[in-house]
């Protein structure tokens, strides 16, 4: 039976499969060395499919690194401070560059005269201090970052038996503040056919670490939407909390099940046994700071900042939105830690990536980057470009790059193990010889009836690994013509 035998042409064209057929799945390659490979009076006598699965993983992940095409690349437009995080599954780069207004890419390069260490936090004499930072603890709460560092239940967006037209609920960040935009209503039934309206429950929420931390103190600044005709007083909660009361998930907005609009979910206490938790209803429409002192962590190894907002009495939907705002909010602590403490970022690298980059340097005796005048002795030609520079950071999984890419489209071309989804658990199909061999000579090498066949195999795996590099290589005779044609160009001096 033909491998495309039952699939269709209209199919093929109209699905998402497009150009897969010069791939074969890794479970195909195992589920075929089983059959082919093990067995009696075959190469392995006896080998289970865990143990051909381990080496056919092991196989794939190292010709994903020397053999396999890298075709994974992420794209940004990079933000003000300069960093771009590492993916989830990246293993190294293979280019890095950035794009002009025609599409043309334009190489980055890696800079060793710079890097992002581990700051130690020092008291005014240069002894370590110990203390755990303030800044350290509760990350953006000014939402200078929009809402990185935080999570968020999603704002309704319409759907079945919602009739009073498309939901404009929105939770984000306005201005640098954390907005809670309430739009539209949900039913909230008191018994039988019965029914009262109130808005749909938000929350924002960000985990922090109180290993080390018996006491905390919180403060925010809040503002609760005014009451008006039809909407009722917006209730803006602030608090500490475990997320684990029973049955509660704050990603739940919808009121008639969801718990985001009671006290009880903050379930962490102060010192004086009141509820950790700051309450902003006054209905004014004008902002005001709160403040939390000694609230008891010390049974805790981490407690979430937790903020809900709710609008009640909600039955008219053609007013404007109301809005819960919040902002500035800070977590203290005097705690000391048996850990080094970082200051981050480093002096180091924020000196860096405020000045001109050392590739644009211009100290000669003209306003042009190639002089003709004589002052070129002793150029360094990993600086002489101005495109721009990047440090890749394998500690906390970032890239920084020179302050000349800010706003910049960015590229990034990396290549991973193929092992991250079962999507990309494949093999192209001019690489398929040199798994099965790799396969075997993993097995075989690992058993002792197998020591004889050891350095035969071996020869095998690298001669299959060397066909799959070359045919992978794609060298096409015309185009390498093409190419070869301006070689015998003569150079004039």
């Amino acid at each position: 039976m033909g491998l495309l035998d039952g699939t269709t042409n209209r199919e093929y064209y109209q699905g998402s499969d497009l150009g897969n057929y010069q791939f074969t799945s890794l479970s195909d390659i195992i589920n075929q060395f089983m059959v082919v490979y093990v067995g009696e009076n075959k190469m392995i006598p006896k080998a289970s499919k865990v143990d051909v699965a381990f080496h056919a993983q092991r196989a794939l992940r190292e010709l994903s690194f020397d053999v396999l095409k890298s075709v994974k690349s992420q794209q940004i437009d990079l933000p003000p401070t300069l960093v771009m995080p590492l993916p989830h599954d990246y293993v190294n780069y293979t280019k890095l560059s950035w794009t002009d207004s025609a599409g043309i890419k334009h190489p980055l390069y890696p800079t060793n005269s710079t890097s992002n260490p581990f700051q130690i936090l020092q008291n005014e004499d240069k002894s370590y201090d110990f203390t755990v930072p303030a800044a350290g603890l509760l990350k953006n709460g000014d939402f200078a970052n929009s809402l990185s560092d935080w999570d968020k239940s999603l704002a309704f967006t319409g759907g079945q038996g919602f009739t009073h037209g498309p939901s404009t609920d929105a939770v984000g960040v306005v201005g640098g503040e954390l907005v809670f935009e309430h739009g539209s209503f949900s039913p909230v039934y008191t018994g039988g056919s019965t029914a009262g309206y109130v808005s749909r429950t938000y929350a924002v929420w960000q985990k922090i670490d109180v290993t080390t931390i018996d006491s905390l103190d919180l403060s925010a600044l809040g503002k609760s939407a005014a009451s008006v005709t039809g909407k009722g007083v917006g209730t803006l909660r602030v608090g500490i909390s475990t997320l684990t009361y029973p049955g509660f998930n704050p990603a739940v907005s919808k009121e008639n099940i969801s718990l985001n609009n009671t006290d009880d979910i903050f379930d962490v206490y102060t010192t004086n046994g009141s509820r950790a938790l700051m309450t902003f209803n006054d209905g004014l429409a004008t902002s005001s700071t709160k403040t939390l002192t000694e609230v008891d962590v010390s049974g805790e190894t981490e407690v979430y900042v937790l903020i809900t907002s709710f609008i009640e009495d909600f039955t008219d939907t053609s007013l404007a939105n109301s809005k819960n705002v919040v902002d500035d909010i800070v977590v203290s602590c005097d705690a000391i830690s048996e850990k080094l403490q970082e200051i981050t970022p480093s002096s180091t690298w924020d000196n860096y990536k405020a000045n001109t980059p050392s590739e644009n340097q211009d100290d000669y005796q003209d306003d042009t980057y190639w002089k003709m005048n004589g002052n070129r002795y002793g150029l360094d030609p990993q600086h002489a470009q101005a495109n721009g520079s990047f440090y890749i950071d394998l500690r906390l999984g970032r890239i920084h790059f020179s302050s000349n890419i800010s706003g910049k489209t960015v590229i990034l071309d990396y290549i991973s193990d193929s092992l991250g989804t079962d999507s990309e658990m494949q093999v192209h199909k001019f690489a398929e010889d040199a798994m099965y061999k790799s396969i075997t000579h993993a097995i075989l090498s690992a058993s002792s009836y197998g020591q004889p066949l050891v350095s035969r195999l071996t020869k095998e795996k690298f001669a299959a690994v060397r066909k799959a590099k070359l045919r992978l290589s794609n060298i096409k005779l015309e185009e390498l013509t093409q190419i070869l044609r301006g070689k015998s160009k003569q150079i004039k001096h």
